[in-house]
Formats: structure tokens, sequence, C-alpha cells
């Protein structure tokens, strides 16, 4: 299969999903927000340097009735933990996904000196093609071509699954790790525009256990009732509008 460049400016031209990541720490907090085309959610880690003293967090725009009860969860989650242990912490599926990683985030960031912004863009199919990318500070740092859930730019892992990527992720350096995880996650999340997400009123077609509203115990309750916001259409941006850090 021939593959085309990625043009730099190609992808702000094209429909397709936008998320936006907001870091802004201080002397004793530290918050990441995040907006897309189906959340906008926050989260505040306190700390006293070393420890997280207290965790908040708040959901403005959720795709799921049962998700505002992983608020309380993520306290319970991270309360008390060592900063630099947020990542091992685990727990992530009894929790909200984005939530716990916005937590992760944010304590990785506990100790920047200045706010930073991520921009995840990945366009619908192009004859089939998504354009994918990542840019920090408005500078794109990671950009891919996948087709049908393999990667085919850049060269080096083309024909690389997205669900197959850790090996060649956990060979980067903690900057490139966290870039092309949050961009991994992303590219998948995209693919609800074009997979009938916005008609799944429930969660019976969904795998159990793979979040805080997918456990077992309250999938069945779980009702669809997010709104879905295109930020491809317009000038509105992701967090231009809300600000959900507690």
């Amino acid at each position: 299969m021939q593959t085309r460049p990625v043009q730099p400016t190609l992808i702000d031209e094209l429909p397709g999903f936008r998320r936006r990541f907001l870091l802004t720490p201080a002397p004793d907090r530290v918050s990441c927000e995040v907006e897309d085309d189906y959340h906008c959610m926050g989260v505040t880690v306190h700390h006293d340097g070393k420890l997280a003293t207290r965790v908040e967090a708040v959901m403005q725009r959720a795709p799921w009735t049962t998700c505002p009860g992983a608020v309380a969860m993520l306290g319970q989650t991270f309360t008390g933990v060592p900063l630099d242990a947020f990542p091992r912490r685990g727990e992530k599926q009894t929790n909200c996904t984005h939530l716990h990683d916005l937590a992760v985030l944010a304590a990785t960031h506990a100790f920047d000196q200045q706010p930073l912004v991520y921009d995840i863009l990945v366009s619908d199919p192009v004859e089939g093609r998504r354009y994918a990318q990542l840019r920090r500070d408005g500078t794109s740092v990671l950009a891919w071509v996948h087709y049908r859930g393999r990667l085919i730019e850049p060269g080096e892992l083309a024909g690389v699954p997205l669900d197959k990527l850790r090996p060649w992720v956990d060979s980067l350096d903690p900057a490139g790790q966290e870039a092309a995880r949050l961009l991994r996650w992303g590219t998948i999340l995209a693919g609800g525009r074009t997979n009938g997400w916005d008609k799944q009123t429930d969660s019976s077609r969904l795998p159990v256990g793979n979040c805080y509203t997918f456990q077992p115990e309250r999938m069945d309750a779980a009702r669809h009732i997010g709104a879905i916001r295109d930020f491809s259409r317009g000038t509105m941006q992701p967090l231009d509008e809300h600000r959900p850090a507690p």
C-alpha cells in the first residue's frame, strides 16, 4: 500500500476528533483538565510536596449516567499516595479511566514551573486513512497515519496495530512515552466518531470490567447521556468554554 506524508496543516482542515489537556501547577496542588468530543472533566491533586493529601475531581460532561460515581473512587485510590507512585498505583479499571489518567498526568507534572497544553487531533477517515497528531504547547511532537487500526506512518511502525504499541512506547524516554500514550488513546477514542457511539443507549454491547461504569455491579444500570461536540467545525476548541478543574 502506498502512503502519503502527513502535511503539517492538513489535519486542521479535516473534520475529526479533537482533545485538549491543560496542566496547571501551583505550589501545593496541580490540576489537569481534559475536553474532547465526549468528555469534559478535571482533577486537582493537592499535595505536601511528597504525598497527595486530597484528590478532587469534577465531571461537566461524561457519556454515562453512572460516571459521576467514579469521583469518590478516584479520591480513595490516590489520597495518601506518593506523587511519584501514581503511575504504579493501579486500580485503573475500577476507576473512570479518564479521571485516572488525569490524576497520573497531574502528579507527573506537579513540580512544573508553568502550565502545559497537549492537543490531539485525529481526522475522520480519508480514503480509509486517519491522520493523527499530538501537539505540545502548539508544537507538533508526534504524528501518525493509520489504516483500519494499523499504523502505516511513520515507517518504523508500519504494520503495527494500535493495541500492540506497548513495546515501542516502553523504548522511549519518559516524555516520549507520555506523548505516545496520549496520542494512542486519543486515536482509539476518535473511532467513536464513525462506529455509532452516538447511537449507543445502553452498555449491552460493551466489554465488562473496562472501567468504573462497566463493572458488573453497575453496567446494567448505565445509560448513555453524554452530549457529543464536534470541535473540528467552527472556531471553538476544547476547553475554550469550560474550565472543569475543581
